[in-house]
């Protein structure tokens, strides 16, 4: 059974008003089912998207306009539901709504597209992607393959490379490792064991986790690059570049601790905070930790381009290479958990003190500190083929502009609703950040008798 949901003339007329892009298609009834599989298809393989059916596009005087002509019944539309349910059938990736309004012909028919796990095919069995407007029919095994490795279903961390295998079982670092973590088995032995040789050649992971110099043999794609930009504008440019980029390199173990240690060393010797007036502002250092050291696990190193850590004077982005692996999107991201790169994220947890200490919980862990230090809330974009991470130097309003805004429209305030509004942690801190308001003279406890103990709250001074 799918529901009919009336919508009002704003609503309509803003699907009505819907660019045509990679989250969006329109398409007339008239377009047979089966070609209609190929944009639900290539949204299940892209991002996700919606799909509304019922839409005509005119042309008049030169221009394009779009009418509502919708299914004149349910009934009407059962060719249209039959295939998409043989295919794509109605549970976590997709669901299906009829869209009614009141002075409108017929029910829109709202396909509604989410990222999917697995390939998803079109009834000519042929596979499609979303880019921009379009969905690309993939062809070629190249083209598979990527895909395979966009969704999280193949790794490159597991392909084996021409070089020589003493490269990671003759290596300083496999050496230090080995010797901090278990001194007594042979490193070539132990790397077998762990499936990191295959064809008596190391695979990527191998390579990132224990070559001296992985950059050496993955040229252009295991690399983190920092750069220092003047400005506050959207995009840095040569002209406001200060110094020439850095190029972290070395074992992805060093690495993450390389790049944070050199992107708090420009913050901290550029006096970056001082620009947004947080001169005094204490830094989420251990947030920047958590982003870079997602960003070395979960990138996709199949994709020639290094990680590229973005310092401006208004904050920082980390941007990462590859698309959200499987179904994580930029929506679940805190709740979900895919590992792209299996055997990176398990192996690195061995090392003495390891970047990513709380499997599974980096961002989550820098979200939380960046939170307790009134900073806004970092902003993750997936992009075309790349993830971005952006860091704010910019301030929530303080606790106590917010509890006195709430009391502007309000008589009294709790000490939860207090901390539910700041995002103060601790019924304590809340309740120091009150005495100290008291003392300015800006508010005062409720003198009402009962509102005493758990029941007290706190009003403006009278």
């Amino acid at each position: 059974m799918i529901n009919t949901i009336p919508i009002n003339d704003e609503q309509k007329e803003k699907i009505l008003q819907l660019s045509e892009n990679h989250f969006n298609d329109l398409k007339s009834k008239d377009i047979s089912p089966a070609s209609l599989t190929k944009t639900i298809s290539a949204f299940s393989n892209a991002v996700g998207g919606e799909l509304y059916i019922g839409i005509d596009e005119i042309e008049r005087n030169e221009n394009t306009i779009r009418e509502w002509r919708g299914f004149v019944n349910e009934e009407e539309a059962n060719g249209h539901i039959q295939i998409f349910e043989k295919l794509f059938p109605v549970g976590d990736y997709y669901t299906y709504t009829f869209l009614s309004h009141q002075t409108s012909k017929g029910l829109i028919l709202q396909a509604s597209i989410k990222k999917n796990l697995h390939i998803v095919k079109a009834s000519n069995n042929e596979v499609y992607k979303r880019r921009s407007a379009q969905n690309l029919k993939l062809t070629t095994q190249e083209d598979l393959k990527r895909l395979e490795l966009d969704k999280g279903l193949a790794s490159f961390e597991d392909v084996p490379i021409n070089i020589p295998i003493e490269t990671v079982s003759d290596s300083l670092v496999i050496y230090e490792f080995m010797i901090e973590v278990i001194p007594t088995v042979e490193p070539l032995a132990w790397l077998r064991r762990q499936l990191l040789i295959r064809n008596n050649l190391p695979t990527v992971a191998a390579i990132l986790l224990y070559a001296e110099i992985p950059q050496a043999a993955l040229p252009k794609q295991s690399g983190i690059k920092i750069y220092r930009y003047k400005t506050k504008a959207e995009e840095g440019t040569r002209e406001t570049l200060v110094f020439d980029p850095i190029s972290v390199e070395g074992c992805i173990y060093s690495q993450v601790y390389e790049a944070v240690s050199q992107t708090k060393k420009i913050i901290d010797d550029e006096k970056v905070l001082r620009e947004t007036g947080l001169e005094d502002l204490t830094y989420p250092y251990k947030a920047l930790h958590e982003i870079v050291t997602n960003a070395v696990l979960h990138r996709d190193y199949s994709i020639a381009s290094d990680i590229h850590v973005r310092i401006f004077d208004n904050r920082v982005e980390v941007l990462s290479p590859g698309s959200l692996p499987g179904h994580v999107t930029e929506a679940n991201i805190l709740n979900e958990q895919f590992a792209r790169n299996g055997n990176l994220v398990r192996l690195i947890n061995k090392f003495p003190n390891p970047p990513n200490k709380d499997v599974g919980e980096g961002l989550n862990t820098a979200f939380d500190e960046i939170s307790e230090l009134r900073l806004k809330k970092p902003v993750i974009r997936e992009l075309e083929n790349a993830v971005l991470v952006t860091i704010s130097h910019e301030p929530l309003a303080s606790a106590e502009k917010i509890v006195m805004e709430y009391l502007e429209s309000h008589d009294e305030i709790h000490n939860s609703k207090a901390r539910e509004l700041t995002g103060v942690k601790t019924s304590d801190n809340m309740k120091s950040i009150f005495y100290r308001m008291q003392e300015k003279g800006l508010i005062e406890m409720n003198p009402d008798p009962e509102k005493k103990g758990k029941n007290s709250t706190w009003i403006k001074k009278q």
